[in-house]
């Protein structure tokens, strides 16, 4: 399905913020609201917009630990590599990637003992040849 300027603008504003009023972002794109209603039941319709979620403060999220995992496969196995990562509750996000590392990997934990196991486990993942990880610290806003 090819997007209009409209479509592109109207999915920006709902990045921003999703709880804009349709009323609002019809005012924003200078369109009906009808119509504003309408590209959004497509879009959803269509699997473009897949939800409408909610984005917390760094410092609310009750996972402490944060890090991103650079993981490199062996030949062949990153999609048995990322089947057993996607069962790991630790694991938030899995991006795979070109170059040295094959899969980055987000991880959340309670603690840096619960990190330590994850990561271990991580490791010892059938087809997981190498592994870097590095601790996020501070979020900054762009």
């Amino acid at each position: 399905m090819a997007l209009d300027p409209t479509d592109h603008k109207l999915i920006s504003l709902l990045r921003e913020n999703a709880r804009l009023p349709v009323s609002s972002l019809a005012l924003h794109l200078n369109v009906s609201r009808a119509t504003v209603q309408n590209r959004i039941t497509r879009l959803t319709d269509k699997g473009i917009i897949l939800g409408f979620g909610v984005r917390l403060k760094t410092d609310i999220e009750t996972s402490r630990i944060r890090a991103i995992t650079l993981i490199q496969s062996r030949a062949r196995q990153t999609n048995q590599v990322l089947h057993s990562l996607s069962g790991l509750p630790e694991v938030r996000a899995l991006h795979t990637t070109n170059g040295s590392w094959d899969i980055v990997a987000e991880l959340n934990t309670e603690s840096l003992e619960e990190f330590d196991t994850a990561l271990s486990y991580i490791r010892e993942i059938e087809g997981v040849a190498n592994t870097e990880t590095s601790l996020l610290l501070t979020s900054h806003k762009m």
